[in-house]
C-alpha cells in the first residue's frame, strides 16, 4: 500500500523522527512532556520514544509553562561552549518552555513555538539550557518577539522553578539558573544544538 507524504505508517520517534521546526531557529516544533498541571516529572524514554515517569516532584513546585524539547537537537560540545560555567552539554535534546494563554492540559502533543529568549541553566556542571518561547498562533502572546514583550514575572517564575525543582531538604543545590538571555543568543543555542545533533547522530 502506498501512503501519501507526510503520512507515517509507524509512529516516528519524537526526538529523532520529527523535524526541529518550520523556520529554525525562530520557529520550532516543541514536543511537550509536562504541563503546568503536572506534579510528576515525565520524560521521553530515549530508546522507545514513549513517555515515562521520571520521578514524582518532591516539592510543591509546579512548572509555570508547557515544558518539553525540540526534536533533532542535542546539547553537546557546541551548546556547552556557549555556557561559560559549564564543562559540557548534558547529552539531552534542547529543552523548551512554551507560554500559552489558553490552558493546555495534555502532554505528548506537538506545537509550533516562537523563540523569545532562554535561561542559561547549568546542572552539575553540564549545560542544560531552557529556551523560552510562546505558542506561535496564540491570540494573546503570539505577537511577542522578545522577552520584553511578556511580563517579567513569567520569566522569573520559570527561572525560580528550574532553580528549585530538584531541591532536596538539607542538601546543597548544584544548579545555576541565574542568567536570562535574549532572543539572539537563544537562536545561537538552537543552532548549536542542531549542529551537535547532526554531529552525534548524522543529518
Amino acid at each position: 500500500m502506498n501512503f501519501p507524504p507526510p503520512f507515517y505508517r509507524w509512529r516516528p520517534h519524537p526526538w529523532h523522527g520529527l523535524e526541529p521546526g518550520p523556520e529554525p531557529p525562530r520557529r520550532l516544533t516543541a514536543y511537550i512532556e509536562i504541563t503546568p498541571f503536572d506534579l510528576v516529572k515525565y520524560e521521553v524514554d530515549k530508546a522507545t520514544g514513549y513517555l515515562r515517569v521520571d520521578r514524582p516532584q518532591r516539592t510543591s513546585s509546579q512548572p509555570p509553562a508547557l515544558y518539553g524539547f525540540v526534536p533533532r537537537t542535542y546539547c553537546g560540545r557546541r551548546v556547552g561552549a556557549l555556557s561559560p560555567c559549564a564543562t559540557r552539554g548534558d547529552g539531552d535534546p534542547l529543552d523548551i518552555c512554551v507560554i500559552s494563554e489558553r490552558p493546555v492540559n495534555r502532554s505528548e502533543v506537538l506545537l509550533q513555538a516562537k523563540v523569545l529568549g532562554g535561561i542559561q541553566m547549568v546542572d552539575g556542571g553540564e549545560a542544560d539550557d531552557k529556551i523560552i518561547a510562546v505558542l506561535a498562533n496564540d491570540n494573546i502572546w503570539g505577537s511577542a518577539e522578545t522577552l520584553a514583550d511578556i511580563p517579567h514575572v513569567l520569566i522569573e517564575r520559570l527561572r525560580h522553578y528550574f532553580a528549585t525543582y530538584k531541591l532536596i531538604p538539607g542538601k546543597e543545590s548544584d544548579i545555576l539558573a541565574e542568567h536570562i538571555y535574549d532572543v539572539e543568543h537563544a537562536y545561537k543555542v538552537v543552532e548549536a544544538a542542531m549542529a551537535d545533533y547532526a554531529e552525534e547522530y548524522g543529518g
